[in-house]
C-alpha cells in the first residue's frame, strides 16, 4: 500500500513542477527501490571513479595521511564514559571537551568509508567496522539503546526535553549544545558504515538509536517541537529519511517530518527569503534534508523548498568563490560589498551546498547547478586544504588583504570534520548518469568504469592548468549511448569538441551541455577545448568591487608573503585605477607561470600578480579590489589620510595604552578574566568573555587633568553582545555591539567622570556582559587627556 500510494504521490508532484514536463521527455533513470521520483541522471559509485594525477588526486592523499594519523580510541573515548565503560585512550580536545562532543567521530566514520570507496585499500574499512563494534558495545551497556558522549545527554533529553520542559537557544538545549546534530553527524557515520563497507551492525545501531530518540519526540505537541527546533539541529531530517529509505519503516519518515523547522522550510518553500541574520549552515543542511524527503516521497513543498534555497543562496548570498556568510551569519541578500572580513565563507557552509546540489543536479541535470559546483569545489574547498600538510580552514577569508588560518587538525571543530569528508570522494560527482546517456559534468582528471556498459573512460586532463579535457574510450564492445558534455556558463570564448578528430557541429549556449550520440567504440577520442577569458565579477551592490576570474577559476591578488615587513605594511590594499572594465587590456600573462597575470600600471601603490586563489597559502591576498578614476582615488585617499591624522592626533592625547592578548603589556597592566579568550582579527589580537565571564585591567592615570577612556571595538560578530564597562566599581556605560560598524575596528570614547577617584595614579576598568550575551571584541584600551 505504501508504494502505490507514494508512487500516486510522485507522479501528482512531478505534474505540477516547473520544467518537468520537458524532462519526462528526456531519458531518465530509476533510483534505489525506495526512491519514487524519476531521476535525469544518478551519480556513480565512487569506487567506479578513479581519480589520475592532478589536485584533486593530491588533495585525497594528503587526506589520507590526515585521517590514518587519528586514533579511533580518541574519538570513542568520550561514548565510552557516557556508557560508564572504561576509555581506551584520551579523549580529543577542542569542541570534543564540550557537549558537542561525539561530533567528530561522526565526521570520521563517514570520511573513512568514503576512503575506503575512493582508495580501495581496507585499513579505512578495518577502522570503521571497529568504531562500529565498539559504538555497539556503548550501546548495549545502555538498556534503552542511547548512544551519545555529551555528558548527561540521555538523562537531560529523557527527563527534561520529552517531558515538554524546553529551552532553546539558537546553539543550546537546555544546557546541551546542539544535540541533535551531533546525533545527526554520528547516525551519518553509521549509514555510511552500512552503504559502503555493508556492516549490517552499523544499520542496527543506528535504528535501535533512532527508535530510542522516537520515545524524546513522539509526544510533544507542535509548538514544543518548533521550540525545540530554534536550537540547531543540523541534517537531522535527511538521515531519518535516509533511514526510511534504507528500513521502510514510516516511523523514520515520521521523525523526518517531526524535525521540520516550519518557521524556516516553509517560508522557503513559498519564496520567501528570510535568511537575513540567520546562521547560515544552521539552514543549509536543512534543505539537504528536505531534498532527500522529496526523493523518497515526491513531496512538491519540499522540492519546492529545496530548489528555492539553493537559488537564494548560489545567486543572492554568495561570494565569487562560491563560498557564503560572513562570521557564520546570511546578510541582507545582495549586500556583501561590506561583509568581507577573515570570518567569511565556512567551509561547512560550502560541504552542504555541495551535498544539496548533487541532488538537484540529479533531478534535471542542470548545467547551471555544475557550473555552481565547479565555481565551490575549485575555489573553496581545493583552497581550504594546505597543500603541504593537509591541514583545513574554518572560515576562508576573504578580507581585503587577508590571509588563510589552517585548522589544528588535533582540536577538533566542525570545520576540521567536515574537511575530512570533503578531500576523500572528489570522485563522487564528475560523472553521472542514466541508462541511455552519460554526463561529463566536472573536468577532472579521472578513469571511470561504467560497467552496466562494459565502458572505460579515461579523462585525460591537468585542467584547471589545461583549457581543455580528453575522453579516451575503452569498450567490451560497441555501445550507444549519448554522451553530454558540459558547455561551462563562463566559456565566453566558445567551446570546440572532436570526435576521433572530427569537429562536432555546436548549436548550443554556455551553460548548457552537449549532446553526442553515436556507438562508441574501443580507441574513440573526444577531445574538448574552450578557451580562458578573463573577466570581472562585480559585488551586487558595487560595480566598481570587483574580483578578477580567468575561466574558472578565482584570481587572487598575491600582496606577498605573511610575515614580510613590505606586505604587512601596506598603507592600503593596491586599488586599480582605470575605466576599463575588460580585464584583458591591463593583465599580463607572467612569463613560465600557469594561469598568472600582473596589472600594467594601473595599481596604486603598486602593480598586482593574480594566480589562482587555490594556490595561494601562506600569503596576504585580496580577492576583491576597488576600480577607480584619477578624480574619486583623490578623494578616497584625502579620507584615508584623515584618519590616519586622528590617529595621530589621538596618540598624542594618549596618557596610557595597551593592546589585548600581548602577555607583556597585559602584566604591565594587571589584566585579570574568568571566561575569556582571545582571538585574532585583521592580524590584530581582542579579548572576548563568555557568557558569565568579565575582565578587567589597570590603566595610568594623570591627577587633575579631564580624561577619557578609549576602548577599541571590533563590530559585526555574531551572537548577544550587552555588557556594562565600569571604572573602580562604578557603572561607566552599557555597551552592545550587536549591528555596530560590521566589520570594522572602531574606538568608542568615554569620558571618565571629573570626580574620578584615582588611587595610586591607576584606575581599574571591568567589563561584564549581561546574562546570556558575551562582552567585547575589545582589541585595545587607551586613556587619554580630553
Amino acid at each position: 500500500m505504501k508504494i502505490v500510494s507514494v508512487f500516486i504521490i510522485a507522479i501528482v508532484a512531478m505534474i505540477g513542477l516547473k520544467g518537468c514536463q520537458s524532462a519526462t521527455q528526456k531519458p531518465t533513470i530509476q533510483g534505489h527501490e525506495s526512491e519514487v521520483i524519476p531521476f535525469r541522471a544518478v551519480t556513480f559509485d565512487i569506487k567506479d571513479v578513479k581519480l589520475l594525477d592532478g589536485p584533486f588526486k593530491h588533495a585525497t592523499d594528503l587526506n589520507k595521511k590526515v585521517l590514518l594519523n587519528y586514533e579511533p580510541d580518541r574519538f570513542l573515548a568520550r561514548f565510552r564514559i557516557e556508557a560508564g565503560l572504561e576509555p581506551k585512550a584520551e579523549q580529543y580536545h577542542g569542541w570534543e571537551d564540550n557537549t558537542i562532543a561525539g561530533h567528530s567521530l561522526g565526521h570520521y566514520l563517514t570520511a573513512i568509508c568514503l576512503m575506503y570507496e575512493t582508495s580501495g585499500e581496507s585499513v579505512f574499512k578495518e577502522r570503521a567496522d571497529y568504531i562500529v563494534k565498539e559504538l555497539a558495545e556503548c550501546q548495549n551497556a545502555d538498556d534503552f539503546g542511547y548512544v551519545g558522549a555529551f555528558e548527561n545527554g540521555e538523562k537531560i533529553l529523557e527527563e527534561q526535553v520529552a517531558k515538554g520542559d524546553i529551552r532553546a537557544k539558537g546553539f543550546d538545549l537546555n544546557g546541551i549544545w546542539v544535540p541533535y546534530y551531533t546525533q545527526h553527524k554520528v547516525l551519518d557515520g553509521l549509514i555510511h558504515a552500512y552503504k559502503i563497507c555493508g556492516n549490517k551492525k552499523a544499520l542496527e545501531v543506528a535504528t535501535k538509536f533512532t527508535d530510542w530518540l522516537y520515545t524524546i519526540v513522539k509526544d510533544l505537541n507542535d509548538a514544543q517541537i518548533q521550540e525545540m527546533l530554534h536550537c540547531e539541529h543540523g541534517g537531522i531530517n535527511e538521515v531519518l529519511a535516509e533511514l526510511y529509505g534504507l528500513t521502510d519503516n514510516s516511523k523514520y519518515l515520521e521523525m523526518s517530518k517531526i524535525f521540520h523547522h516550519k518557521c524556516i522550510i516553509d517560508s522557503l518553500a513559498n519564496h520567501n527569503d528570510i535568511l537575513a541574520g540567520t546562521h547560515a549552515n544552521t539552514q543549509i543542511p536543512k534543505f539537504v534534508g528536505t531534498a532527500r524527503r522529496y526523493e523518497l516521497t515526491g513531496d512538491v513543498s519540499d522540492y519546492d523548498a529545496s530548489e528555492y534555497f539553493w537559488d537564494r543562496v548560489v545567486h543572492h548570498h554568495s561570494y565569487v568563490t562560491g563560498g557564503n556568510c560572513n562570521h557564520e551569519y546570511f546578510g541582507q541578500p545582495d549586500t556583501l560589498r561590506d561583509r568581507l572580513s577573515d570570518g567569511t565563507t565556512e567551509t561547512c557552509n560550502v560541504y552542504n551546498m555541495l551535498k544539496l546540489s548533487k541532488h538537484l543536479f540529479q533531478w534535471e541535470a542542470k548545467a547551471e547547478v555544475a557550473d555552481y559546483y565547479e565555481r565551490a569545489l575549485f575555489n573553496h574547498i581545493l583552497s581550504s586544504q594546505h597543500p603541504k600538510d593537509g591541514r583545513v580552514i574554518y572560515n576562508l577569508s576573504l578580507e581585503m588583504g587577508g590571509y588563510k588560518v589552517y585548522q589544528d587538525p588535533q582540536w577538533f571543530t566542525c570545520c576540521v570534520g567536515t574537511g575530512m569528508e570533503n578531500h576523500a570522494k572528489y570522485g563522487k560527482n564528475i560523472y553521472y548518469h542514466n541508462n541511455e546517456e552519460l554526463f561529463v559534468a566536472q573536468y577532472i582528471a579521472s578513469e571511470l568504469n561504467w560497467k552496466d556498459k562494459g565502458v572505460k573512460i579515461v579523462q585525460k586532463t591537468k585542467y584547471p592548468e589545461e583549457q581543455g579535457s580528453t575522453l579516451v574510450f575503452d569498450c567490451e564492445k560497441p555501445a550507444e549511448f549519448a554522451l553530454n558534455v558540459r558547455y561551462p556558463g563562463w566559456s565566453e570564448k566558445g567551446i570546440s569538441i572532436t570526435v576521433n578528430d572530427k569537429p562536432v557541429k555546436i548549436t548550443e549556449k554556455p551553460q548548457s551541455f552537449i549532446a553526442i550520440k553515436r556507438e562508441w567504440k574501443s580507441g574513440d577520442v573526444v577531445k574538448i577545448s574552450f578557451p580562458f577569458n578573463l573577466r570581472l565579477e562585480s559585488m551586487p551592490d558595487d560595480k566598481n568591487r570587483v574580483a578578477v576570474m580567468y575561466g574558472p577559476l578565482v584570481l587572487a591578488g598575491d600582496l606577498g608573503p605573511e610575515n614580510d615587513p613590505e606586505s604587512n605594511e601596506l598603507l592600503y590594499v593596491p586599488v586599480l585605477m582605470t575605466p576599463e572594465r575588460n580585464p584583458e587590456k591591463w593583465l599580463n600573462k607572467v612569463d613560465g607561470k600557469v594561469n598568472t597575470f600582473v596589472s600594467d600600471g594601473i595599481g596604486r601603490p603598486k602593480d598586482v600578480l593574480f594566480r589562482p586563489f587555490y594556490g595561494v597559502h601562506e600569503r596576504v591576498y585580496s580577492v576583491y579590489f576597488d576600480l577607480f578614476t584619477e578624480e574619486k582615488w583623490d578623494k578616497q585617499k584625502a579620507e584615508y589620510l584623515e584618519k590616519q591624522r586622528q590617529l595621530k592626533k589621538m596618540q598624542e592625547m594618549t596618557i596610557d595604552y595597551f593592546k589585548m592578548g600581548e602577555m607583556q603589556p597585559e602584566r604591565d597592566h594587571n589584566f585579570k578574566e574568568h571566561k575569556c579568550w582571545v582571538e585574532e582579527l585583521k592580524r590584530i589580537k581582542y579579548r572576548e568573555a563568555d557568557r558569565g565571564g568579565w575582565f578587567s585591567f589597570e590603566m595610568n592615570t594623570y591627577a587633575g587633568q579631564p580624561m577619557a577612556l578609549v576602548l577599541e571595538y571590533y563590530g559585526g560578530l555574531p551572537g548577544s553582545r550587552t555588557f556594562d564597562v565600569f571604572v573602580n566599581g562604578h557603572k561607566l556605560a552599557t555597551e552592545n555591539l550587536s549591528n555596530r560598524n560590521s566589520g570594522q575596528f572602531f574606538n568608542q570614547v568615554y569620558d571618565l567622570p571629573d570626580n574620578l577617584t584615582v588611587s595610586g595614579g591607576k584606575i581599574t576598568v571591568k567589563l561584564v556582559p549581561f546574562d546570556g550575551h558575551r562582552a567585547g571584541p575589545v582589541s585595545s584600551a587607551r586613556v587619554i587627556k580630553r
